[in-house]
């Protein structure tokens, strides 16, 4: 295994474990296209139906956050610290990393991720 990838290699094992119960720790990739990750979201849920009890995110200019060495020791360091029974984890980039009300207005497309615009995030497929 190469040195710098161990973080990932252990954020990938702690999540094909399987839900063990609350808490949990949630993971999910955000890029501008299915192709490269720009944005990282991960949240700690208390229990069904509850709002995150810790939300954090991590950015990249510069590449793929899937990549980066920094990012995902950094991911591991909150997962570890928030002590989740239970991490899950996206297995492809789910959507635009910009957020509806935050970055463009409410029920409209986001203008510079066009590859979303009419995408369903969990298939992938185009919709009408």
């Amino acid at each position: 295994m190469i040195f710098k990838e161990r973080f990932k290699k252990a954020l990938l094992k702690k999540a094909r474990r399987g839900f063990s119960g609350y808490p949990v720790a949630t993971v999910a990739f955000y890029g501008p296209d299915d192709k490269v990750a720009t944005k990282v979201s991960v949240g700690v849920i208390a229990g069904d139906d509850e709002p995150p009890v810790a939300l954090e995110r991590w950015f990249s200019e510069k590449g793929d956050v899937r990549n980066d060495h920094l990012i995902m020791q950094q991911i591991l360091e909150f997962i570890q610290n928030q002590r989740p029974k239970s991490v899950v984890m996206t297995d492809r980039i789910i959507g635009c990393p910009h957020e509806e009300g935050k970055d463009y207005p409410e029920g409209e497309k986001c203008p510079r991720c066009t590859f979303w615009a009419n995408r369903d995030r969990w298939t992938g497929h185009i919709t009408q």
